[in-house]
């Protein structure tokens, strides 16, 4: 078999391999990566993120080291790793977690160093920043800084993270503030209608909630992000129970992406309501 032949036929396998994670069929990914004999970047990095999915955190950082150390200067790759080691970080016991978090510190940073205008690399390096305590080289004003580099790159992605800046400090109507500007700046994006609904529901305001829920429906009612996020809502502040008992139904029964909440969390949280 020709070089060019056996190239061909792993980009074949490795976009057969994407089309089934995309259906979050994680397993047959896999199965079709692993039968790859030439891994490069590109195969280790979605053999990672399949694993990542599953929720196997130290398979996943271990296949990203191995995409990241064929292309050391591929931004992603080192945003995906830091992925790794955080959710490592989440799941350690309290005497490893400071290392893997360190390490996914260390890799936040390194994306965002190898491609300053990573919207992702950069908003996941703000929300470390956000949450981190200092010993773990947290802080607000670190954040800060990067929130001002996220708008200067995605204006609508820098007011959410100055409203999340907000927020942290207690500032409540400068959070509102960036949010209202964020669906401005970005007025077809249900996310952004999401965010701000939860935000109100959190001061309590549920007349706005479904004032913002209802705009989100008129730009995607089938989206199942918005599906999942109403019904949550709804849960989380014992309101519109059938509804979301109705929603999660539907939910169920969509063709969902990696990025959307997984069946298995829609199934938990119907079982939660139906047992209220």
């Amino acid at each position: 078999m020709g070089l060019a032949t056996l190239a061909w036929g792993q980009s074949a396998e490795l976009e057969r391999a994407q089309k089934s994670y995309n259906l979050t069929d994680f397993d047959a990914s896999l199965k079709t990566l692993q039968e790859i004999s030439i891994k490069d970047g590109p195969v280790y990095e979605l053999i990672g993120r399949n694993y990542y999915m599953q929720g196997e955190y130290k398979k996943a950082s271990e296949a990203f080291e191995k995409a990241f150390a064929a292309e050391p200067d591929n931004s992603q790759y080192a945003l995906w790793l830091a992925r790794a080691h955080g959710r490592r970080a989440e799941t350690a016991s309290p005497f490893t977690a400071p290392a893997q978090a360190t390490k996914a510190r260390q890799y936040f940073e390194k994306a965002a160093q190898l491609n300053p205008r990573n919207v992702e690399a950069l908003t996941d390096l703000f929300e470390y920043y956000l949450e981190a305590p200092g010993f773990l080289g947290g802080g607000l004003d670190k954040a800060e800084a990067i929130a001002r580099q996220i708008a200067a790159a995605d204006p609508a992605e820098g007011h959410w993270s100055l409203a999340r800046l907000a927020e942290k400090r207690k500032d409540n109507g400068g959070a509102e503030e960036q949010l209202r500007r964020a669906i401005e700046s970005s007025p077809q994006q249900v996310g952004r209608l999401i965010d701000l609904a939860r935000f109100l529901a959190k001061q309590g305001r549920m007349q706005e909630v479904d004032q913002s829920f209802a705009r989100a429906d008129k730009i995607a009612p089938n989206s199942p992000k918005l599906i999942y996020a109403k019904a949550d809502l709804y849960i989380k502040h014992k309101r519109n129970l059938d509804v979301a008992k109705g929603l999660l139904k539907q939910y169920l029964t969509l063709s969902l992406g990696p990025e959307d909440p997984p069946k298995s969390q829609a199934e938990k949280l119907l079982r939660q309501v139906q047992g209220s």
